[in-house]
């Protein structure tokens, strides 16, 4: 969730002086996420579906984004239980189909970046702050387009956007990092 912003930084500072904008590539950007499974062990999960859209312009050293999560394609490997995630009892996700975030500030320290920004989530939104180690970009060796790609972290307690199902049997902390790669317009 707070992944989203990463996206943004990360394409910023290794491109020419010129603004530019990208579109998420959808077939290779992945958030993930992990929490604590009633103390024995780590639940890992994804969501398959994201879109959105970035806009860098490193000569000003700025950038916004707008990430786009389909609730409904989270993925943990067992049905039963993404069909309770996608339940009233965690996302909701036919009242609250989509997950989303936009920046509200992105800086850029070293080939990384701290991209913050609202992350909503069952109709909440709270302000979240996704780290970005390094941001790569380059030409794709395949479709000959310029793209940019970068991991980007953050934790953020459930409960406040209001998923308290089950706690604090199944944890309240949970680890995001989203993989990124997104082709410029």
């Amino acid at each position: 969730m707070k992944k989203i912003a990463l996206l943004v930084s990360a394409l910023l500072l290794p491109m020419g002086s010129m603004a530019a904008s990208y579109t998420i590539d959808p077939n290779h950007t992945y958030p993930n996420f992990k929490i604590d499974h009633l103390g024995f062990s780590t639940l890992h999960g994804r969501f398959g579906k994201t879109t959105g859209k970035l806009h860098l312009d490193q000569a000003k050293g700025t950038g916004s984004v707008d990430i786009v999560i389909d609730v409904a394609s989270v993925d943990t490997g067992f049905k039963k239980r993404d069909d309770h995630l996608r339940s009233p009892d965690f996302f909701n996700a036919v009242e609250f189909p989509e997950i989303t975030f936009k920046s509200t500030n992105v800086t850029f320290q070293g080939k990384g970046a701290t991209v913050v920004g609202d992350l909503t989530i069952m109709g909440v939104t709270r302000s979240v702050t996704l780290a970005v180690a390094s941001i790569n970009c380059g030409v794709h060796p395949f479709s000959k387009k310029q793209v940019c790609g970068f991991d980007a972290t953050t934790q953020l307690k459930r409960s406040d956007f209001g998923i308290k199902y089950a706690l604090p049997a199944v944890g309240d902390t949970v680890s995001l990092e989203i993989e990124v790669e997104a082709t410029k317009d």
